[in-house]
């Protein structure tokens, strides 16, 4: 397998799929791991694109570190990634918190290397709700996620595949058991730990002044029928913050537009890039 080793030794897991264009870098939702990206990684890797998609720590066929569980630390750990593989002209996409991941890498690290962005359902700027960010969800929400995680996290994850695909919306889009059972497997593979902790991560971090810092074009893409990530604290708010960035709702799509929508998200990420 390919691994990288991250400052604090802790092992990450990637993929490296494609030609030998130029970078894209996938960067997955919670409680995923790579896998989430493959149907986007065959096709631009099809065209040409070198497509790298890694397990966050604590998910997929990563380590499972104690600490390190936290944005800075995954921003870090991707640093890590880009420079170990020597990347430039990198394009950064990034899946719910992975878009959060991105963000702050973008935060912390510049965008030296980068050339474009895509935020794909993602948690940014800020989902908890707080005085100054009045549309974001109320704490208890992650409180049951939490719960429902730590009490069987088994039945949580099947139980997530509901609203995560809008199975519970009038029309949605047919998403087979398959589809179902492999969200599921991914979410197993992750520690009990580092999946609780990263809950705290993807919803109290304020990616405000991240998101700021963004100053290559940028893609935005959100589902209107997202239950996940609703799209008013999120997609709207981001696009006001971010320079240069354009806004493609997807009408009646929910959080995993990646396996719902994945032939129109195909063809407008090869059409950004």
């Amino acid at each position: 397998m390919n691994t990288i080793i991250t400052k604090d030794g802790t092992e990450i897991y990637y993929k490296d799929w494609g030609g030998s264009g130029a970078p894209v870098i996938f960067s997955h939702g919670w409680p995923l791991s790579s896998d989430a990206w493959e149907s986007q990684m065959v096709f631009l890797g099809s065209h040409g694109y070198r497509c790298i998609a890694h397990d966050r720590r604590g998910h997929g066929r990563s380590g499972q570190p104690w600490d390190g569980n936290d944005m800075d630390t995954y921003a870090d750990d991707l640093a890590t990634l880009i420079e170990t593989l020597e990347l430039d002209g990198i394009t950064l996409i990034g899946h719910s918190t992975g878009g959060g991941e991105v963000a702050r890498y973008i935060g912390r690290h510049g965008t030296g290397c980068i050339a474009k962005v895509v935020l794909l359902g993602s948690v940014t700027p800020l989902m908890l709700k707080t005085p100054d960010n009045p549309g974001g969800l109320p704490i208890k929400t992650f409180d049951d996620i939490r719960s429902g995680v730590a009490a069987d996290r088994s039945q949580f994850f099947k139980d997530l595949t509901v609203p995560f695909y809008g199975l519970n919306r009038p029309n949605a889009k047919k998403i087979s058991q398959g589809v179902c059972d492999a969200f599921w497997f991914q979410g197993m593979q992750g520690g009990l730990r580092n999946e609780l902790e990263c809950i705290k991560a993807f919803s109290e971090t304020d990616f405000t002044e991240d998101l700021k810092k963004i100053d290559v074009p940028t893609l935005v893409i959100h589902g209107d029928y997202d239950q996940i990530v609703p799209i008013g604290a999120s997609a709207h708010a981001a696009v006001k913050l971010i320079r240069n960035a354009q806004l493609k709702i997807y009408n009646g799509a929910p959080h995993g537009i990646a396996d719902t929508h994945k032939d129109q998200l195909n063809t407008d990420l090869l059409n950004f890039l």
